[in-house]
């Protein structure tokens, strides 16, 4: 099974405008928990105290599953991290001549240097490690190689590939993550980015290539335009891959309304998984396929993400909506009544923009 390690209280944070206190980061990381996450990535001890004292508090709840730090791959964030009390620790390199030009005046030795000392304290401590690859997608093929033989000689555990500002396409993704797991060195990681709309595709894409694991977060929240998708991935894997996962729709709705209203974030209608509006049908062709069968025209059924199913008389509604509706008012409509009233019906629609309510298709049966 892969696993699904969510980021939602360390990345999902960092998205610009948003702060979660210690009370929502308790109640996220236990719906996360009861939501299916199999790892948790919680915080960065070494922004500072109180960041400290939210991630012991979250150990404090005892949830049977792992729970991660963030750190740059320096003493002093490893430090705050075991001060924490975690068992796994992600510690972050660059690995894009770009980025190490930046944070390490291009020096890879003083980089690979520093990581060596780290990991290695790291492990002496008995943590589990995931050696972060930051902006992955950018780098050298050849380092990334270096980097993966390195740190498995060194006793790390995972290595996160991480798609830093977003650019890659699934295909892109699939070849690079093939690479690497042909190589069978560390178990990888996909962490994506969604600039181009892709952090979700990308992240299945890498699993598809052999990943281990994932990152997430509830909402896709995250830098710039967000990450994967927790509810996504989850769904994805249970219905794409067949993993055996159970799935709780009221733990999963109120995981996502939690994240949405302490992140202020709206959820749109139309958003996969969990958008209001994805299980309303109005096409009357949808419609007529859907009353002779629920599958026609649906991937999963609404219920298992606590949604509702909805037949919305609109401008594209055709007559099977309007019996449907009439005949649960507890009328036998005629169909040839409701023939002619289908015009009438696409015409108020389209003036008002507002659907009709089924006491108002009603009225305007009896009335016609």
């Amino acid at each position: 099974m892969i696993s699904i390690n969510d980021t939602t209280l360390r990345d999902g944070e960092q998205a610009p405008y948003v702060a979660f206190n210690t009370k929502e980061k308790l109640q996220i990381a236990t719906l996360l928990y009861e939501s299916g996450a199999n790892e948790l990535e919680v915080g960065i001890p070494a922004m500072g105290k109180q960041e400290r004292s939210d991630l012991k508090e979250i150990l404090a709840l005892k949830l049977p599953i792992p729970v991660m730090s963030w750190n740059r791959a320096i003493m002093e964030d490893l430090e705050a991290s075991l001060e924490c009390g975690v068992g796994a620790v992600d510690l972050s390199i660059p690995v894009s001549d770009i980025l190490i030009d930046v944070k390490f005046k291009g020096n890879r030795d003083l980089l690979l240097k520093n990581l060596e000392r780290v990991v290695k304290s790291a492990k002496q401590e008995g943590l589990y490690v995931c050696i972060g690859g930051e902006d992955a997608s950018r780098a050298e093929e050849n380092f990334l190689k270096e980097v993966l033989i390195f740190g498995k000689e060194l006793g790390a555990d995972r290595f996160r590939y991480c798609d830093t500002v977003g650019i890659l396409t699934p295909h892109q993704t699939y070849q690079n993550i093939s690479l690497l797991t042909d190589l069978e060195l560390l178990d990888i990681e996909m962490h994506t980015h969604n600039d181009f709309g892709m952090a979700t595709a990308n992240a299945i894409a890498g699993i598809e290539a052999g990943a281990k694991s994932v990152n997430t977060t509830v909402i896709g929240l995250g830098e710039r335009a967000g990450n994967a998708s927790f509810e996504q991935v989850l769904m994805s894997l249970t219905h794409q891959f067949n993993e055996k996962r159970k799935i709780y729709p009221s733990k999963l709705t109120k995981l996502v309304n939690s994240v949405a209203k302490a992140a202020k974030k709206e959820i749109a209608s139309n958003s996969p998984i969990i958008g209001e509006h994805i299980f309303s049908h109005e096409s009357g062709i949808h419609v007529s396929g859907m009353i002779r069968s629920n599958n026609s025209y649906e991937a999963f059924k609404p219920e298992e993400v606590g949604l509702n199913r909805h037949y919305p008389i609109g401008k594209h509604s055709g007559s099977a909506t309007l019996l449907y509706h009439l005949k649960c008012s507890g009328l036998e409509p005629s169909r040839e009544k409701v023939q002619k009233l289908l015009p009438k019906v696409r015409n108020i629609v389209t003036e008002r923009k507002v659907v009709l309510s089924a006491q108002e298709l009603k009225e305007l049966y009896l009335c016609s």
